[in-house]
């Protein structure tokens, strides 16, 4: 095979990522010849000139408006089949008689409607900062008690953060918290794109003897603003079909208990 031009390769490159969105380091390895080591050095030199994106594993497409937060009813078709998967596998956890946290979010929101959904169910209390799930919630009372946490109204996700929201999750002790998230790296654990939700996750991760974060595979391998929490805070994972399998292996060679839903 001739060897082809560093700027040619790269270029190359950067056509495949436009063209397919996402690719993976082995598959550019195989596609040119050469080892990953290179294909990596390359990715790093395209990512450095802001012409896409690393991710675990592989680049995606640069967002022209990186870490942009999208409002709830935006986000909402997004990954729907993947996400009433994930909301029925962590519906399943739950049993009667059990507190447990429900963050915001549309994953989540996938989640409180597999509640409802679940007749034999009863005696379960829900805390949740969202108050898009407290009226999708609300359709199973008295099976389920709601509790909406307080605090203050921030408009693109409706959902309540500090102050005031810390008040009740520092009192609480549940049996598990379903975590919604815009990333879940190996290295960086569970990240958010924006900082006052970010704060109420912490505390519901806190609040609860088991974590159990809920993200479509579009999240996994990401890496977004704010911290959450490092993996070793995180029982389970519950991802969907689309997840990148490298960055599903590597998050399970540390550890990580993971469940894709189907």
């Amino acid at each position: 095979m001739d060897v082809i031009p560093a700027q040619v390769r790269r270029e190359r490159i950067l056509s495949a990522v436009r063209d397919r969105e996402f690719v993976r380091v082995a598959d550019l390895s195989a596609m040119f010849g050469i080892s990953a080591v290179t294909i990596r050095s390359d990715l790093d030199h395209l990512a450095g000139q802001g012409s896409l994106q690393r991710v675990h594993g592989g680049a995606v497409v640069r967002d022209p408006r990186p870490h942009k937060e999208r409002a709830f009813e935006e986000s909402l078709g997004a990954w729907a089949e993947e996400k009433a998967a994930i909301g029925r596998y962590a519906a399943s956890l739950v049993s009667p008689g059990e507190t447990v946290i429900l963050d915001v979010g549309t994953t989540t929101a996938a989640v409180a409607q597999a509640l409802v959904q679940r007749e034999d169910l009863s005696n379960v209390v829900v805390f949740t900062s969202g108050l898009t799930l407290a009226l999708e919630l609300e359709k199973a009372i008295p099976r389920l008690a709601v509790v909406v946490t307080g605090g203050t109204l921030r408009p693109l996700q409706h959902s309540l953060v500090d102050p005031m929201a810390e008040c009740i999750l520092e009192a609480v002790n549940v049996s598990t918290a379903f975590i919604g998230c815009n990333g879940v790296h190996p290295d960086l654990g569970v990240t958010n794109v924006n900082l006052p939700e970010a704060a109420v996750k912490r505390r519901m991760v806190q609040a609860a003897q088991r974590c159990v974060v809920v993200a479509d595979g579009s999240k996994i391998g990401n890496i977004s603003v704010v911290k959450i929490a490092d993996l070793d805070s995180v029982d389970l994972v519950v991802t969907g079909a689309s997840a990148p399998l490298e960055a599903l292996g590597e998050l399970r060679r540390r550890g990580t208990e993971i469940k894709v839903a189907s």
